[in-house]
């Protein structure tokens, strides 16, 4: 018989009067356990409220902009499921597995992809009768049953097991604070589990960071990072020790391609167009990607995906750190387009209004530090992607032209590359290729 159940915010730590920044129900919709209901946001981490019954909606309690701390009723939802009382399924799980409703009592969540199948099997060869006493510890460990939707997504984007993870939240759960914390740990060269699945961070034998009390030395200062630092730092880390990067430079002549661009600026002035020599780089990477479509691919398994594709992502310099807005189909953009869109992308990335869909699904990244300075340095890959293109600023230089030197405005270019994917003459001969398009921009339409 069905009957209205009470959906409450269960343990999240410590935190306590936390806004509602997204509601991803509505009434008459139908859910599965598990499924994520809204999404709350701290000052130190963003978190998933799942649901703890299926059914179906009939009254949302909450709105954006709400705050709520935990015990405050989310929704009332239709189900035919009695609500679980987790302290005396707790109690009754102590007789002997030998019992057929032993098996069920404690809810097993749908596995996640990332789930290490050698610890599942040893379990079954070992006598049971032991081993229900630590049952509900073991299952939450091997299932990820206690971290929320939103932590085992980010867990997999990290390539992190969240079975490896240990939670430092109430009854064992695991918080994105932990997942993050058990990334710096391996980088620090803390011992990671031996079983953690391919792709994860283990193994790496590091010395431990340095534990330094800076006080000593003088006045100090403590800032906390921003999330989109935080967010990014172990992506980061991740992407740097995971992938065999290699860099490449070259020198691309920009002189006729700067003169062309000022020229056509100042043709357009009264309509308010305006390129910049931004546009001109995804231009000519989409060239270069077509010519060279292992560049616009990525690994998968023993697999190469080959896409058909050419999203270009472009690195923004926000006051909170570096997001990446990206160009859809830049195959079907022209100049002024692409110039356009570049910056509308740039301001709302500025303003902390970019939607997550524009900044998904980059087949290729451009990061240009042109308008600050720099001469050559090395961009790291933004995973899945297997290379990116780093721009710096473009001084004029003296070029022997085979009678004199004459200036020549050079743009120094940086291209770091999967080095599983592309080999060192690839990677140069695109890099050439990118060059000589800057240099006569009549080549990309050939």
């Amino acid at each position: 018989m069905s009957q209205l159940i009470e959906i409450k915010v269960p343990d999240i730590g410590d935190y306590k009067d936390i806004p509602v920044i997204e509601v991803h129900i509505k009434p008459g919709d139908t859910i599965e356990k598990e499924q994520s209901l809204v999404t709350l946001e701290s000052d130190k981490a963003t978190m998933d409220v799942p649901s703890s019954h299926s059914g179906v909606v009939k009254e949302v309690k909450v709105k954006v902009g709400d705050s709520i701390s935990e015990g405050s009723v989310v929704l009332l939802l239709e189900g035919s499921e009695a609500p679980i009382n987790t302290a005396a399924n707790t109690a009754t799980n102590t007789p002997a597995p030998t019992q057929a409703p032993a098996p069920i009592k404690v809810p097993s969540p749908t596995p996640t992809p990332v789930a290490p199948t050698p610890i599942a099997v040893p379990v079954p060869t070992q006598t049971p009768a032991p081993a229900s006493v630590s049952t509900p510890a073991a299952a939450l460990g091997q299932s990820g049953s206690h971290a929320s939707p939103s932590v085992r997504k980010f867990a997999r984007e990290l390539g992190v097991t969240i079975a490896s993870v240990k939670g430092t939240g109430p009854k064992g759960r695991i918080t994105q604070d932990d997942v993050q914390a058990f990334v710096k740990s391996v980088m620090s060269g803390a011992s990671a589990p031996a079983a953690t699945s391919g792709g994860s961070l283990g193994g790496l034998n590091l010395l431990p960071w340095p534990k330094v009390d800076f006080s000593k030395f003088g006045q100090t200062e403590r800032q906390a990072l921003s999330r989109i630092k935080k967010l990014s730092a172990a992506n980061l880390a991740r992407n740097w020790v995971m992938i065999p990067a290699v860099t490449y430079h070259e020198d691309a002549d920009i002189t006729d391609l700067e003169a062309f661009r000022v020229q056509t600026n100042k043709e357009n002035e009264k309509q308010g167009s305006k390129i910049t020599m931004l546009a001109f780089l995804i231009k000519a990477s989409v060239a270069a990607l077509k010519k060279y479509p292992e560049f616009n691919s990525s690994l998968d398994g023993d697999d190469l995906v080959l896409k058909k594709y050419f999203h270009i992502a472009f690195a923004a310099d926000t006051p909170n750190g570096l997001v990446v807005p990206v160009i859809r189909n830049a195959d079907q953009k022209g100049i002024f387009e692409i110039a356009r869109e570049t910056a509308e992308l740039a301001a709302l990335a500025r303003d902390g209004k970019l939607k997550p869909d524009q900044m998904q699904g980059a087949s290729f990244t451009i990061s240009s530090l042109g308008g600050i300075g720099g001469t050559y340095f090395s961009p790291i890959i933004n995973a899945p992607e297997v290379a990116i293109l780093g721009v710096s600023k473009a001084a004029m230089k003296p070029v022997w032209n085979g009678k004199e030197f004459a200036p020549r405005l050079i743009c120094p270019l940086s291209l770091t590359a999967d080095h599983r994917v592309i080999d060192g003459a690839l990677a140069t001969r695109f890099n050439v290729y990118i060059a000589q398009l800057l240099a006569d921009f009549r080549r990309a339409v050939l």
